[in-house]
């Protein structure tokens, strides 16, 4: 994989990790139960620490990180989110199932990727971070009414 293709997969991976940081804040706010609003805390934290050890490495590479604002799809995610939300902390699971579902998914697509080994150490660890994701909100819908 040549160093366009390195910058433009970080890119979009950081950019995913900046859509889903924003999401959490509208779950976050609508969550009630102690314990799963200190988890999505949490996870949130870990979309925080992925794009900033993707952006070290696009600033490695020589590249410029995306800004950490959404993009429209980010924005539609947002909204969605912060609609589901409304309806309490199911609603917001529910809504980040749907947002983890996609990011697992990118980060599935993108662990089978020829990066760098370093690059891929770190895609492989988001990755899986992202699966602990899904699979503790999975886990917690059952148990909201």
């Amino acid at each position: 994989m040549n160093r366009d293709d390195i910058l433009d997969h970080l890119e979009k991976l950081i950019q995913l990790d900046v859509d889903a940081t924003h999401a959490y804040d509208q779950a976050i706010r609508n969550v009630n139960e102690v314990v799963i609003k200190d988890k999505l805390i949490q996870f949130q934290a870990d979309h925080r620490k992925h794009i900033d050890l993707l952006s070290a490495k696009m600033l490695e590479l020589g590249g410029t990180p995306p800004e950490l604002t959404s993009d429209f799809k980010g924005f539609l995610i947002s909204g969605f989110t912060a609609l589901r939300s409304l309806t309490g902390s199911k609603g917001a699971l529910e809504a980040m199932e749907t947002n983890e579902r996609l990011t697992t998914s990118r980060y599935e697509e993108a662990s089978k990727l020829d990066f760098p080994v370093d690059i891929s150490a770190i895609v492989r660890a988001n990755y899986a971070d992202e699966q602990r994701h899904l699979s503790f909100i999975r886990e917690a819908i059952p148990t909201l009414r």
